[in-house]
């Protein structure tokens, strides 16, 4: 059969493909996996943890030997926000707990697991296509939440899976070909797209305009972090 891309969104699209692909790559640009990009590249290790609930996540902190990432407007202190992980010391074990991308990476059951975003988008096509060893690769938009619960399409999850589905440059299903021409549509437009998305104009509202920026920067990073005994590292 023909190595195919897949895309789906969320935690079912995680759930529908991972039976049917040799490895998933998450996409949560703003800002999961931008977060563990930077980390995972300064040689820090990124343990995901669904969000919620804040003394399950200190117990398995303490358990894994690492240290539980502060909420996001504790300044000062390691976080979601991909700017406090810029200065992360190189053997750092870091749980972070976020509502999206952490959950979707913790779905991956016998899949290989990565996270993608632009910051690295050739790396991790170029690792995905030697994970898989010629099985099929799906490319997952984490996408938001509504009020609800619900899943909110989010253009800049869209649109970097899109970057990945174009750099990986095999037959794709209907649905990574949609993500994938979007991706192209956006051309020179992609960064004003991304910060007028709801998502960048809610970061930049709370104060995280620059962790959008950091979103934004295109293969500035060689580094594809796998998901491996729990904790995403550089290969």
């Amino acid at each position: 059969m023909t190595q195919t891309v897949h895309s789906e969104w969320g935690l079912a699209g995680v759930e529908g493909l991972r039976e049917r692909v040799a490895v998933l790559v998450i996409v949560d640009i703003l800002s999961f996996s931008t977060a563990v990009d930077i980390a995972t590249s300064r040689g820090a290790a990124i343990l995901p943890f669904p969000y919620g609930d804040a003394a399950a996540a200190q117990t398995a902190a303490d358990k894994a030997g690492a240290v539980l990432a502060a909420p996001r407007n504790a300044g000062g202190q390691l976080s979601l926000s991909p700017r406090s992980l810029t200065a992360i010391t190189s053997g750092t074990r870091l749980m972070l707990p976020s509502p999206n991308g952490s959950r979707l990476s913790l779905a991956g059951g016998a899949a290989k697991v990565m996270a993608g975003c632009l910051r690295n988008v050739v790396a991790v096509a170029r690792q995905a296509h030697m994970l898989a060893e010629g099985g099929d690769i799906a490319v997952i938009p984490a996408g938001e939440r509504w009020p609800d619960g619900s899943l909110r399409p989010a253009v800049e999850d869209l649109l970097g899976a899109g970057a990945i589905i174009a750099a990986l440059d095999l037959p794709t299903s209907a649905e990574a070909r949609v993500a994938r021409d979007a991706h192209r549509a956006a051309g020179p437009d992609l960064a004003d797209i991304i910060r007028g998305s709801q998502s960048g104009r809610e970061l930049a509202g709370w104060g995280y305009a620059d962790d959008v920026e950091l979103a934004l920067e295109l293969n500035v990073s060689t580094t594809a972090p796998v998901l491996r005994d729990g904790a995403y590292q550089a290969p």
